[in-house]
């Protein structure tokens, strides 16, 4: 912009600089924001600052005496979202959305250590408003010329060039972002914190926009079609185990080709292949899912439901009421729990849980995770189930878990020292990677199984 186009907006550039900063200083400092190249730092850097132009960008519009007035105030505002979360994140390790805020148990659980959640270093987040609550005083920042329609078609156009330059390198690094990636933290990291609460708004609004405009006769036509197919239990197997403990274990990836096959004369899955002459096998199986990946193959478990066409049940209908397999479970007195050495946050499965009637969600930070126990996405599934007992052990009975696997996940790294069977040899790298992590999680269940027989 030409000189005397900057005086007419300094103030609102300043404004936006402090915020810039004390947003980046934020994400270093407060949150657990994981950072793997140059690139995705760079990301971060850049992408507060499309929101914050945007934001204070509204007061072009106003009158000019009330601009810097307007300015200041969506400081002060800004500030507070980004405090919140700040103050969020310390308690749940998570950053703020719609359904939370809608969620007053949540909150609620924070109870009388709400105070404790501000440390003495949170004064530092209003420096900056100080600092601008004088500069809105001095006559050098007061002006009371226009800016034309030229001069603000141009500075929404750096705007909309810097949102799109910022979304083309994020994509680029995570493609398909904001229609595959349910990851909030992904999100804060790649299109940042303020324009997660957008995209988190919009989704919110969608699903209520759904539930508002639903039609009780689809719900009488559904009812009808159950009713009319409905099939009563089998009556030799009903009830057959009555109280006893239920474990369900899902196995991240696992393919049934791989069922009672070999590569270079070894057996793949050599001890489910000997399970299943033990157990009920179902082979005509095939997975539903679609955009929540496993968050929807947990739906479908415990909801008997298709997920969504497209998004996450998950995500976007957490607050729903279902029926749900804990919930009737606990009807008839178990206790629940789910079992994930991942982020709680991941999947949005700690408001999801507490919507399907889960007891407990033992998630990463109940686990001892080291660079030596874990590979690729975590926590490597041997010392994971190791660890699991011992958390089985000390729930109520009768229980009913569900634990979830992370080494055959894409892309399928293992360390030499976990590789039970060789890479297989193809044009496809993930492919030949996917034959040991497989195998290595089959020999995983091997001895989760062996130490469950072993502690009763």
């Amino acid at each position: 912009m030409r000189k005397k186009s900057f005086s007419k907006i300094s103030y609102l550039l300043i404004a936006t600089v402090f915020l810039w900063i004390k947003t980046y200083i934020v994400y270093k400092t407060s949150f657990d924001i994981k950072i793997e190249n140059f690139t995705q730092e760079f990301i971060l850097f850049i992408n507060p600052l499309s929101f914050l132009l945007l934001i204070f960008g509204i007061g072009l519009f106003m009158k000019e005496k009330n601009r810097n007035r307007y300015v200041f105030g969506a400081s002060i505002l800004v500030t507070g979202i980004l405090l919140a979360n700040m103050v969020f994140y310390r308690f749940f390790n998570d950053f703020l959305t719609i359904p939370v805020l809608f969620q007053t148990s949540n909150m609620g659980d924070l109870g009388s250590s709400i105070s404790t959640l501000f440390l003495p270093t949170d004064i530092l987040m209003f420096v900056d408003i100080v600092i601008l609550f004088f500069l809105l005083r001095k006559p050098t920042f007061r002006t009371e010329a226009r800016m034309t329609r030229k001069e603000k078609s141009a500075y929404y156009l750096l705007v909309a060039a810097v949102f799109f330059f910022n979304l083309g390198l994020a994509e680029a690094e995570r493609p398909q972002l904001l229609t595959r990636s349910f990851d909030r933290e992904m999100l804060v990291k790649n299109i940042s914190v303020y324009n997660f609460h957008i995209y988190d708004g919009l989704l919110q609004s969608k699903t209520s926009a759904q539930r508002a405009l639903a039609d009780s006769n689809s719900l009488t036509e559904i009812q009808n079609y159950v009713n009319a197919n409905r099939k009563e239990p089998n009556q030799d197997l009903f009830g057959a185990a009555k109280d006893r403990n239920v474990i369900l274990v899902s196995m991240e990836s696992l393919q049934s080709f791989v069922i009672n096959e070999t590569m270079n004369g070894q057996e793949i899955t050599p001890f489910l292949n000997e399970f299943i002459k033990n157990s009920y096998y179902f082979d005509n199986f095939y997975h539903q899912t679609g955009q929540g990946k496993t968050s929807d193959s947990e739906f479908i478990v415990d909801n008997s439901l298709y997920p969504l066409g497209r998004g996450a049940v998950f995500f976007t209908n957490s607050n729903n009421e279902y029926v749900a397999s804990p919930e009737i479970l606990k009807e008839n007195g178990y206790y629940s729990a789910v079992l994930h050495s991942n982020n709680k946050s991941f999947w949005n499965r700690d408001l999801m849980y507490h919507s399907l009637g889960y007891d407990r969600f033992f998630d990463v930070n109940d686990y001892d995770v080291t660079d030596e126990n874990s590979i690729g996405w975590g926590l490597k599934d041997k010392e994971f189930f190791e660890q699991s007992v011992d958390h089985l052990a000390q729930l109520p009975q009768p229980f009913y878990t569900r634990l979830i696997t992370l080494t055959n996940h894409f892309p399928f790294e293992i360390g030499e020292e976990d590789k039970f069977i060789e890479e297989f040899d193809s044009n496809s790298k993930t492919l030949n990677r996917y034959f040991p992590t497989v195998r290595y999680m089959d020999e995983a269940l091997k001895a989760f199984i062996e130490k469950l027989k072993g502690s009763g």
